[in-house]
């Protein structure tokens, strides 16, 4: 049976530079999204164009539009790169570079081309669910997104930071911190 062996992580992205490279739908989507979960993001578009919305969209963040071909020389200093163009020969030269850089990279729509994906995100608060189809059904993603922002409470950040809170004022070692921990937490699962 085919399993999802991707390591899910949070970036602190506030402290790494992306690049998109693309101005198109494409771009705008990846770009609304990045914001929309980490608007303290630093964010390079290159591209020969931008659509009006990317640029309603950059003005709004940390965004830098540079209006021109890319070159390799905008990888200078990037941690992250999100390719979106149109042009599969670009597509592919932004992806030696990056590769050869050390650079992760994001081809969109093409699973080979990437180190990693973009998945679904849901935000409440403190609490954030990613999800991942393993590049297979960005559609499905989505819907789970939808799912679960459906069903996770709003007020589930209160809890959490009542949590926070209770955990500054438990005694004892690492362990014993844990314990009272899970046991205080375990009825939140049960059905």
């Amino acid at each position: 049976m085919e399993r999802n062996n991707l390591y899910p992580i949070f970036l602190k992205v506030k402290q790494l530079n992306v690049l998109i490279v693309g101005g198109g739908f494409v771009a705008e989507e990846k770009l609304t999204f990045l914001l929309k979960s980490s608007p303290d993001a630093y964010v390079t578009l290159v591209s020969p164009m931008f659509r009006e919305g990317t640029v309603s969209l950059a003005k709004k963040g940390n965004v830098k539009l540079v209006e021109t071909k890319y070159n390799k020389r905008f990888l200078k200093d990037k941690h992250i790169v999100v390719v979106t163009t149109d042009k599969p020969k670009v597509n592919k030269k932004v992806y030696k570079h990056c590769r050869k850089r050390s650079i992760l990279v994001n081809v969109a729509d093409n699973p080979p081309l990437c180190d990693f994906y973009m998945g679904g995100i849901v935000t409440k608060g403190n609490v954030k669910v990613a999800i991942s189809t393993n590049g297979k059904s960005p559609t499905t993603a989505k819907r789970l997104r939808q799912f679960f922002e459906d069903v996770i409470p709003e007020n589930v950040d209160d809890l959490v930071k009542n949590l926070n809170e209770y955990r500054k004022t438990i005694k004892g070692d690492f362990e014993e911190k844990v314990e009272k921990l899970n046991e205080f937490t375990k009825g939140l699962i049960q059905k």
